[in-house]
């Protein structure tokens, strides 16, 4: 049985699922210490706690992963149109799933 990765819930870094017991929801103790404050800082905000709070760098930062990734999708398209080689086509979805991994990556 094949290990499925997973991302982490604070970093979006990778992280293999393990075949028992409970799922990691976080790469590393740091990641998980660094939820774990971010879920007490909203407590008595009013803020729900599953609300994800991001700065506005932060916003503008994923805005623009996730529009590198739509273009590189449109690229994909366009020489699926022009009947590009499988080679081109290769090089093309392996920067489009690099591209939407970042963009997968919400700090």
């Amino acid at each position: 049985m094949s290990r499925r990765l997973m991302p982490c819930q604070w970093c979006g870094r990778e992280i293999a699922d393990s075949e028992v017991g409970r799922r990691r929801r976080y790469c590393r103790q740091s990641c998980r210490q660094r939820a774990y404050e971010a879920r007490n800082s909203l407590k008595g905000s009013g803020i729900p706690e599953d609300s994800v709070v991001l700065s506005a760098p932060e916003v503008a930062d994923l805005s623009d992963r996730w529009f590198a990734a739509r273009c590189a999708a449109e690229d994909v398209a366009t020489a699926v149109a022009e009947g590009a080689d499988s080679i081109e086509l290769t090089d093309l979805t392996a920067i489009l799933v690099k591209l939407t991994r970042d963009a997968e990556r919400l700090r």
